[in-house]
């Protein structure tokens, strides 16, 4: 059966450190619960560093990193695994979940509010001092690896009766809230992941301020800083400056052509 999930497992331990600018005291307060085996939820809007931060903090602990992209599909099964058939044999394959738990991993579903509430209940076992994942098709009770822990994201901009995070499942993890940087380190960011000039950096973060601001004008979400790194990589090649900021930024974030208009505006004002 093919799995539907997307997965990453990342050792991250002997590769590159992942570029990270610390904007508050979230590299504190990810230690302090990661060494008290405490859960960890990940609140802040689409592409403000939330997955980025969760990598650098896997490499800073010297963890594997397991990553599960959530979605309505998600099965409890996915998480944790099943039968398989194998060269006319019926075996077990552990889930990314079981993995993680096995291994002492930092496992880490990402945009948990898009599984199914019953899918997440499973995790619940995992997350208090029973520390426990229960495979209920083996009959198996995994104790979790010392080093083990749980993190989730979520974007509560998305907050919805039908998508929110169960009290009894919110009340399991300490919150670390993001936004996007200050204007000076978002510079910086993108000055770096985009290897572009630092002026030019500083131009985009100036629209991306501007573009944000109009959020209540029919905006679901303000520019992301991943976008404005997409933009500069496409000026970083050569392509014009409007033109990049348009089908990186604009384009992405709207259909409606009075918005665009709006967006376009905002362009020719700063480039």
């Amino acid at each position: 059966m093919k799995q539907k999930h997307q997965t990453k497992n990342k050792s991250l331990i002997s590769g590159a450190e992942p570029f990270y600018l610390e904007t508050s005291n979230e590299v504190t307060l990810f230690e302090a619960a990661y060494f008290e085996r405490v859960p960890i939820m990940l609140k802040g809007p689409t592409g403000c560093g939330k997955t980025r931060f969760i990598e650098y903090m896997a490499f800073r602990l010297n963890r594997s990193l397991i990553t599960v992209a959530c979605h309505e599909d998600l099965f409890a099964s996915d998480l944790i695994g099943r039968f398989l058939l194998k060269n006319d044999e019926t075996v077990w394959n552990d889930g990314p979940l079981t993995k993680a738990v096995r291994a002492g991993a930092v496992c880490y579903l990402d945009e948990i509010v898009e599984a199914r509430k019953d899918t997440t209940v499973v995790i619940h076992p995992l997350t208090d001092n029973r520390r426990t994942l229960y495979i209920d098709k083996k009959g198996e009770t995994i104790q979790a690896n010392d080093n083990f822990i749980m993190v989730i994201s979520y974007n509560p901009g998305y907050q919805s009766v039908l998508k929110d995070l169960k009290q009894s499942t919110r009340q399991r993890f300490i919150a670390i809230d993001f936004d996007y940087p200050d204007a000076d380190k978002e510079a910086v960011i993108v000055a770096h992941e985009g290897n572009i000039e630092m002026k030019t950096a500083e131009q985009l973060v100036s629209l991306a301020g501007k573009i944000r601001n109009i959020r209540e004008h029919g905006l679901t979400e303000g520019a992301s800083t991943r976008l404005l790194i997409y933009a500069a990589q496409l000026i970083r090649r050569g392509i014009p400056d409007n033109e990049a900021v348009r089908s990186a930024v604009c384009l992405p974030l709207t259909d409606d052509k009075r918005l665009l208009e709006t967006l376009t505006d905002l362009i020719d004002d700063i480039f």
